[in-house]
């Protein structure tokens, strides 16, 4: 049989993959990759921008398309024989990419192409392209240029290093809980936690640091003792401050390497640091001007966070008797004032939210704002619960999409958007190839043959995910390094995700996606608005989570001397940001995944960057909903704050055109002017 990972012809074959498979195609495509390499940088070969297309980008979209489809599977389908196959293959995988960035013959080629000879998607990739040659050290020479290399290679080898052990760490601890322990933890909780000691021939609850069992403890376990016992194992996963039968998870010595390579990686390149690597590819200009407004927004919404933690020291104190509230305990009481104040708890809310309803409802409202069609789709998939899905517009197919939800056990926690394939009109058949996408989430599975429920958060998270796939699959651009997400920058690459996650405020959209699991009854209009009157609560203090997490991304990439212990910093920025104390043993950096093995590294930024661009977005939508017609998207008289043609208009700016021109180009063509921060603070209750 052929090596399904070199069928190119279709979708990835992920029922076939096998380990096995991995080593032999990765040699193969490396070797044609080269092959093209050595083609293109020919002395004879012409300066043409599609000419090099044709036999370079032909030869490493295969490859990258079959590394994908590995790395996908590494990350949802993990099994020691796959891991070990990805890690061996990792070293010559990313020594092709670096080599490719910093071919100084290439980058030769690539400056004598004439600019003015190219369309305008054209312009905008070659562009990128030189930059891109720049920090991938194609200016470098001799002994530099070999040791960026290295850097690259063992950077790649660390990170995944880092994603095992976090992974590891993760799926390592288990607690199995009593009935005496349990009390106030949800029954869908319970029935999976009791299902899964069973299949272990343990007796009582097996409770794990996966979110859907973890975050439920937190929320709702009467215990504070075992709030505690899975708070201290949470945040103590992958460091040294975890229990010695995990110590080999430790990721300390790996973040402490990884540091000192970004560092010297930006030396090599002629920056002060990586954080000044790290944006120029960005909107923001500069780690100053990150630093600045993510120290602007601290302190605008600290005196609101100030006051959520009064409220619940007081709450905590007057009605639970709790006059000393430890960390673990915050969720506890911040759930249990959510209850008294708004009258509703999020397991309530979670009643109404079936999987397949919510999904329904997403579709429905994507099909009318974005004038799409989505159907059922059949491919290969790597889980039986894997769904696949085709967006037509006017009949033609515009994208596709696979979707996994459910968490398990080998699938790294989290939600996620990944490409499959690019958008392309492709140099070497001169057909338009359609793109696709992987969503991919960690819900919990439905028990006793009923669905699963989702809690508010979730949906959230689905819109959200949705958005950064809208953004790849509705694109226009027909150039795939400027297509879709690619090219766009890492700071307003979160625009379209955090603006879908407006809707799930929306009643007339929650009203047609909700159905009682036991008696399909719709989410009724008062519990609405209950979850709405509690929709900022807690929002300063959220705030200035996020800014902490920011800030000290872009000061241990600044400022941060990798050879000193990195918990100085964090606690020297938590004294800055956070209320709420952490204890001396959290180590939250740890497990910081986005960072460290994510792409986000001095760009975490980025989230709360795009999100001021993204309530901007949404509020066109708002100020035309009064004046505009508005739309039906749940049948009967579902009506939505949504105008088909603000959001024709959005589509046009934002989504079709990727990352074609610079995002605020496209943001100032959507909205006619720069964005303000005054619609996020609004939307946030801190006006």
């Amino acid at each position: 049989m052929t090596n399904p990972l070199l069928d190119f012809s279709d979708l990835p074959l992920f029922d076939r993959i096998l380990p096995e498979h991995v080593g032999p195609a990765m040699d193969e495509l490396l070797a044609k990759a080269d092959a093209a390499l050595e083609q293109v940088t020919a002395p004879q070969f012409p300066a043409s921008w599609g000419e090099i297309a044709r036999v370079l980008d032909v030869a490493t979209e295969n490859l990258g398309r079959a590394w994908g489809a590995v790395s996908h599977l590494n990350s949802v389908a993990d099994t020691p024989e796959l891991r070990a196959a990805y890690n061996a293959a990792l070293p010559r995988v990313t020594e092709f990419w670096t080599r490719l960035g910093a071919d100084e013959r290439l980058y030769a080629k690539y400056k004598a192409i004439d600019a003015a000879s190219l369309n305008t998607e054209q312009r905008q990739a070659h562009k990128n392209a030189i930059r891109n040659f720049v920090l991938s050290g194609a200016e470098l020479t001799g002994a530099a240029k070999e040791r960026f290399a290295k850097i690259q290679e063992r950077q790649a080898e660390l990170s995944q290093k880092f994603s095992e052990n976090a992974l590891d760490a993760t799926d390592a601890f288990a607690y199995y809980a009593t009935d005496a322990d349990v009390a106030g933890i949800p029954e869908d909780v319970l029935q999976t936690a009791r299902a899964q000691a069973q299949a272990e021939g343990k007796a009582g609850y097996k409770l794990t640091l996966k979110m859907p069992s973890y975050l439920p403890v937190m929320q709702f376990a009467e215990s504070s003792a075992l709030r505690e016992t899975l708070y201290k194992a949470y945040t103590t996963r992958a460091s040294d401050q975890a229990p010695a039968e995990f110590s080999q998870f430790d990721n300390s010595a790996v973040m402490q390497e990884i540091l000192a390579l970004r560092l010297e990686e930006a030396l090599l390149l002629g920056y002060k640091n990586f954080g000044e690597v790290s944006v120029v590819p960005k909107m923001a200009q500069s780690p100053e001007e990150v630093i600045k407004f993510l120290r602007d927004l601290a302190r605008r919404a600290r005196p609101y966070a100030e006051k959520d933690v009064a409220d619940l020291r007081a709450f905590a104190a007057d009605t639970l008797k709790q006059p000393d509230p430890q960390p673990w305990d915050y969720a506890y009481i911040g759930e249990k004032l959510k209850e008294a104040r708004y009258a509703f708890s999020e397991q309530e809310v979670k009643q109404y939210f079936t999987a397949p309803k919510v999904l329904a409802g997403l579709f429905k409202i994507v099909e009318t704002l974005f004038e799409v069609a989505i159907r059922k789709d059949s491919a290969p998939v790597w889980k039986p619960g894997v769904a696949f899905y085709r967006i037509e517009r006017n009949g033609e197919l515009v994208g596709q999409f696979y979707l996994d939800q459910p968490a398990r056990t080998g699938k790294r926690g989290g939600a996620w958007m990944d490409d499959v394939r690019a958008r392309w009109l492709r140099p070497d058949t001169g057909q338009l190839q359609t793109p696709v996408a992987h969503l991919v989430c960690n819900f919990a599975e439905g028990v006793g043959g009923k669905p699963a429920l989702l809690t508010h958060d979730d949906v959230t998270t689905l819109f959200h995910e949705f958005g950064h796939g809208l953004h790849h699959m509705l694109t226009q651009v027909n150039e795939h390094d400027v297509s879709g997400i690619s090219g766009v920058e890492w700071d307003a690459v979160e625009l379209p995700s955090q603006f879908m996650e407006n809707f799930c405020w929306e009643w007339e959209v929650l009203r047609h996606m909700t159905a009682h699991v036991d008696t399909g009854e719709p989410l009724p209009r008062a519990l609405f608005d209950k979850m709405l009157a509690a929709k900022n609560f807690q929002s300063g203090m959220q705030t200035l989570r996020q800014v902490e997490f920011s800030l000290f991304d872009m000061l241990l990439h600044t400022s941060h001397n990798p050879a000193d212990d990195l918990m100085g910093l964090l606690n020297e920025v938590r004294k800055e940001v956070a209320v709420i104390p952490a204890p001396a043993y959290s180590r939250t950096a740890h497990t910081f995944s986005h960072i460290f093995s994510g792409g986000y590294a001095a760009g975490y930024y980025s989230y709360k960057w795009a999100e001021v661009l993204s309530a901007d977005a949404y509020a066109a939508f708002e100020e035309t909903a009064a004046a505009a017609k508005t739309t039906d998207v749940g049948g009967d008289a579902g009506k939505t704050t949504v105008t088909v043609e603000t959001g024709r208009k959005y589509r046009q700016a934002i989504l079709e055109a990727g990352g074609s021109r610079p995002a605020m180009e496209s943001f100032k063509a959507f909205r006619g002017r720069e964005p303000s921060l005054d619609a996020l603070l609004r939307h946030q209750g801190m006006a």
